[in-house]
């Protein structure tokens, strides 16, 4: 059974996300701090699972720092983008808890892509998005 969450705690964790999203660099009036409806998804993501217990914020940082590092020994062959090591850093965090396993990921990843275009996931969302019924 899912954990019900009342409109006074998600409007307080909207606020602690928003708040996070204007103290990031670039984030004021007027500035994009996310280039991608993706990469907000991946920042609020990685929120929740800090505020959900998953880890702590410390050890976040040092796998966001770690990925960094690893693709700057690499020559930075792909190019640079702090949401992609944003992302690797949350992946390894939450796979290093057993949070999330390769199977997991991959039966996610098949669901998601076998869900049609008219879905309109290729437009930004600023509301949470599910491919699951509520429950």
């Amino acid at each position: 059974m899912g954990v019900r969450t009342d409109a006074t705690e998600l409007g307080d964790a909207r606020r602690r996300v928003e708040q996070l999203v204007c103290d990031l660099p670039g984030g004021g009036a007027g500035d994009r701090s996310f280039e991608q409806p993706w990469e907000l998804r991946a920042f609020a993501m990685a929120v929740a699972a800090y505020h959900s217990g998953q880890y702590e914020w410390s050890e976040f940082q040092l796998s966001l720092i770690d990925s960094i590092k690893k693709w700057e020994s690499e020559g930075g062959q792909e190019p640079w983008s702090y949401y992609e090591h944003w992302l690797t850093a949350l992946e390894t965090m939450l796979a290093g808890n057993g949070a999330l396993s390769d199977s997991a990921l991959d039966e996610r990843t098949k669901a998601v892509l076998a869900t049609g275009r008219n879905a309109n996931h290729h437009e930004a969302h600023r509301e949470p998005v599910a491919i699951d019924p509520a429950r």
